[in-house]
């Protein structure tokens, strides 16, 4: 079964984050197609970003400039799929869920691997503006982000006390993400078994160390 890694891209106490995280985990798991891990950012205190060549040491095993970001690489490589919760901080996503992936660094562990997104917010526009700069994000990452998203609008309004959605279009909207995922994962994980090209930053790296030899 394909591994899909749920993503929960807030930390902040009052977070409203756990009973989407619930929703998403229930319907993602009785899905059927995905072995599925919630990644709560909690449990990743990652320093901020600050990698570079002297962090790195070897590159088919780098030691980065922490042990839990070395951990965080390697966990993220192991997945198939990803799933995104995040909420809308300032018309974007929180520097916590910028930095996890950030920290995805040498390793290509996202690449050629598809995305989807839930996204909330507690006003009417449900996280869109957020999800969409996350989706830019997730492009410089090589990640394939996905089209179709989930959106929840006044988020602390958006449950009932049995953690169903409100708005029964809300399931509807997950379940076509999830399929989405789904059908994107089978695709991407045997083109990748059979070959990647190189990531194209090192191939232009490649192509300016031959014009000035």
């Amino acid at each position: 079964m394909k591994r899909l890694q749920v993503i929960v891209g807030s930390t902040r106490p009052e977070r409203q984050a756990d009973i989407v995280a619930r929703w998403v985990n229930n319907r993602a798991t009785a899905h059927g197609a995905f072995d599925v891990e919630i990644l709560d950012l909690r449990d990743w205190p990652l320093p901020m970003f600050a990698e570079g060549i002297k962090t790195i040491g070897d590159f088919a095993n780098p030691t980065y400039s922490d042990p839990l970001v070395k951990r965080w690489n390697q966990k993220i490589a192991e997945a198939d799929a990803y799933l995104f919760i995040t909420p809308e901080y300032n018309h974007s996503i929180p520097a916590v869920l910028k930095n996890a992936i950030d920290s995805v660094f040498v390793s290509f562990a996202f690449r050629n691997k598809p995305a989807a997104f839930v996204g909330y917010s507690g006003g009417q526009i449900g996280g869109a503006r957020a999800v969409e700069h996350l989706a830019h994000i997730a492009i410089e990452a090589e990640l394939v982000p996905l089209r179709n998203t989930v959106l929840l609008s006044t988020v602390q309004r958006a449950f009932l006390p049995d953690g169903t959605p409100v708005d029964s279009l809300s399931n509807v909207a997950l379940q076509i993400a999830l399929d989405d995922l789904a059908w994107w994962t089978a695709v991407l994980t045997p083109a990748r078994a059979a070959g990647q090209l190189a990531p194209g930053g090192m191939r232009m790296m490649a192509a300016h160390s031959i014009e000035s030899a």
